[in-house]
């Protein structure tokens, strides 16, 4: 047995007994492993390495901080519920129409922040109430919070695993909206409507008006949408005119954010802000975990190892062995799947285009926010609609979770012909 292969094993084992056993944070557990590999490795407590890594997705955190100010800023304000408000009142007469709209809205925290958590429990903790008015049965209802907080995470602008699978070899940021929402909007319409339409085939809006909140849509109107619309138009620009409006994600968020505070209900921005930061702090600690992960995982010759590997097995199974292995380590983190199994299994598909292919590999590493015991998506979406049980939800989204992955490999297999048609 390699040395390489001995760290990997006691990295995973570390992580699991810190993680599971002794019930610690997942980026603590990712800090003691990587320290456990370099112990064995003979390299001490390399306290340079250790810090370069917990720096290195500085980007992203900053990314996903400013952009949980913005949601909450819109959440607090008002915009939220009045787009599911509005969304109701235009489209009950059209119930297929009305889930996928709200199953949309479901993603929207999640495009934004890059995170399925701060989607389930922003967004889905206002169209959950809304699903089971109409009604959907509970399961339901949170099977597609959960989904629609999933699939927000992987959707443009801001896909935080394609952005770790990228940074592994080096790769930009760039390219990646439209192989993204080829991906995530098919399945979205596929798994909104697979698990409601059913249940929804006729709306009676004089019953369900009454429960309706419409206080903010019309006391306010359409102000209550400008800091979207600026978001927009900045990250819009930001694209077409980089030379004029290159402020960066981050930047764009806060100052939509500030615009937010003219456009509804008066909040404290101060207040908003801490609650919004506190609540990535769960979040950003992975990414810093994972950082420092990789490092250590370079710097032992672990990832060497773990590349190598990848491109040692028989091509009819590396679709099997990548569907299997990176929804099963996204139960440890998503993100964590995405830089341990994702950057290999990029590099063994060289030959194919390589953005839609890390897009592809992103939206399967993704599934791991549905895989006990962390399942956070489960978990989180079960505790919005009232349930203390969440795995009826992660049986629910079995079809839709499979339809992902089956689709991802498909988009993997014609990435070429289909980059030649996009780019």
């Amino acid at each position: 047995m390699s040395l390489e292969l001995i760290l990997f094993l006691a990295m995973v084992a570390v992580f699991m007994i810190a993680c599971f056993a002794a019930k610690l944070p997942v980026s603590i557990a990712m800090v003691l492993s990587s320290i456990t590999a370099t112990l064995i490795a003979g390299k001490g407590i390399p306290v340079r390495h250790l810090i370069e890594g917990t720096f290195g997705y500085i980007d992203t955190i900053l990314v996903i901080a400013t952009a949980m100010i913005f949601m909450k800023v819109i959440q607090e304000i008002g915009t939220l519920n009045a787009l599911s408000a509005s969304i109701i009142r235009k489209f009950h007469k059209t119930p297929w129409l009305l889930l996928v709209l709200l199953m949309f809205i479901s993603m929207f925290p999640g495009m934004i922040t890059g995170s399925s958590t701060a989607s389930v429990l922003t967004a889905g903790s206002i169209v959950a109430p809304i699903l089971m008015l109409i009604g959907i049965p509970m399961v339901e209802t949170a099977t597609i919070i959960a989904l629609g907080g999933i699939l927000g995470m992987i959707a443009p602008p801001v896909n935080v695993p394609a952005m770790i699978i990228g940074g592994g070899i080096d790769m930009p940021y760039v390219g990646f909206t439209i192989p993204l929402l080829l991906l995530t909007v098919p399945v979205a319409i596929f798994s909104v409507l697979y698990l409601g339409l059913k249940h929804v085939n006729k709306i009676d809006y004089s019953e369900i008006k009454n429960e309706i909140d419409f206080t903010a849509i019309d006391e306010y109107g359409m102000k209550l949408y400008i800091p979207i619309i600026i978001a927009m138009f900045l990250m819009t620009m930001d694209k077409v005119a980089p030379s004029l409006f290159g402020l960066g994600m981050p930047l764009i968020f806060i100052l939509s954010a500030i615009s937010g505070l003219f456009c509804g209900k008066k909040i404290n921005f101060f207040k908003v802000s801490k609650e919004a930061v506190n609540q990535t702090l769960p979040v950003m600690g992975i990414l810093m975990g994972v950082g420092m992960f990789i490092q250590v995982m370079t710097l032992t010759g672990v990832r060497g190892y773990i590349v190598v590997s990848s491109l040692s097995l028989p091509p009819s199974l590396i679709y099997v062995a990548m569907a299997i292995t990176i929804p099963l380590f996204g139960a440890v983190s998503s993100f964590g799947a995405a830089s341990v199994l994702g950057v290999p299994f990029l590099m063994v598909f060289l030959s194919q285009n390589q953005i839609i292919t890390g897009s592809a590999i992103s939206f399967i590493a993704s599934l791991g926010d549905l895989m006990p015991p962390t399942a956070l998506a489960g978990i989180f979406a079960a505790q919005v609609v009232g349930m203390k049980d969440y795995t009826p939800v992660l049986r629910k989204a079995a079809v839709p979770a499979v339809v992902i992955i089956i689709y991802s490999i498909v988009m993997i297999i014609f990435s070429n012909q289909l980059g030649s048609i996009i780019y």
